[in-house]
């Protein structure tokens, strides 16, 4: 496997993807790539991918291995949630409440952030409505109702249950280590107020295919079987990672804040990527042209990213690896 045109230039990494309008290049975005081999052997990469970043949502199945191995029996879509971005769909928000009702929880027990939908269109019908910002539409919410909800089983402290030192957290922190194959680098505190583990891109890729390879009925190989089979769950019904899971046999993929991917097939390969700026912008033609050199048929899934002057397009943000 090769990519042209990404190269390292006095230290920073390669440009992954570029902006370009009416014929001119106007941004760049630079960042690091690599790709897992069916072995598990680094077949391509791109930039640093040993130096720990943080996977911000990628880590998601990690944190939804987690609540399983604490003994909490989620299955189906109720497991895809735990392990979800969701849009905020009302699907979402409506399967939040059950699962908070089903384990003697309430909304008020979420530490979440109140917040709007993720998905803009349900943000506009969601604000037409005259609803406000709440714990259950912010895209997390699947997940802290599930750390919740394995707390209370545990009879573990449910105030607590973001702290770092929570068992809950401490469970999760070596399921992160475990799968990754490497210690957690850093602890911050992600979007959504929980703990974030730090690993490198390539501990990422190995993590998802962890997971994909793992035994049936393990924890990890639950996890991704319910994403695979509830994808809109995960994501929703107007994202990548839904298309993606959807057309693609058992393909798993999470998307990740600050422009960060993970994506693994069933029979092994991999991938993790961060773009350096965070720009979200750019994970749509970087992943298309990953999974192009993967010989993963995309087709149309990941749409065009367009660039518009006018209202009209005028070119197109493309990956140039």
């Amino acid at each position: 496997m090769t990519a042209e045109g990404a190269e390292t230039v006095d230290g920073a990494p390669p440009v992954l993807a570029e902006v370009v309008r009416s014929g001119f290049v106007e941004s760049r975005h630079r960042g690091s790539l690599v790709v897992l081999a069916a072995d598990g052997s680094v077949e391509l990469a791109l930039g640093d991918v040993t130096t720990p970043v943080f996977p911000r949502s990628s880590n998601k199945p990690m944190q939804a291995a987690g609540v399983l191995r604490a003994g909490l029996d989620l299955t189906g879509e109720r497991l895809a949630i735990a392990a979800a971005s969701h849009s905020g769909e009302l699907f979402h928000r409506d399967l939040v409440r059950r699962l908070l009702s089903e384990h003697g929880l309430d909304a008020g027990q979420l530490q979440c952030p109140p917040d709007l939908p993720l998905d803009p269109v349900e943000q506009e019908t969601y604000l037409a409505s005259g609803a406000v910002r709440d714990r259950i539409a912010m895209n997390c919410s699947g997940k802290h109702t599930a750390m919740l909800a394995a707390s209370a089983l545990r009879g573990w402290p449910l105030e607590s249950y973001l702290n770092p030192e929570h068992p809950l957290q401490k469970l999760i922190h070596r399921v992160v280590e475990e799968v990754s194959g490497e210690q957690v680098a850093a602890v911050g505190t992600d979007g959504c107020g929980a703990p974030l583990m730090a690993i490198s891109l390539t501990g990422l890729a190995r993590a998802f295919r962890f997971f994909v390879l793992a035994a049936p009925g393990s924890p990890e190989r639950r996890v991704a079987d319910a994403m695979r089979a509830y994808p809109e769950y995960v994501a929703g019904t107007r994202r990548p990672d839904t298309w993606l899971m959807r057309a693609v046999p058992g393909l798993l993929s999470k998307m990740g804040a600050e422009a960060v991917q993970a994506v693994a097939l069933p029979d092994g390969r991999a991938l993790a990527f961060k773009v350096e700026d965070g720009a979200g912008r750019a994970l749509g033609p970087v992943l298309r042209r990953a999974l192009d050199l993967m010989d993963v048929p995309t087709g149309g899934l990941l749409g065009k990213a367009a660039v518009l002057g006018g209202g009209r397009e005028v070119g197109e943000i493309r990956a140039v690896f």
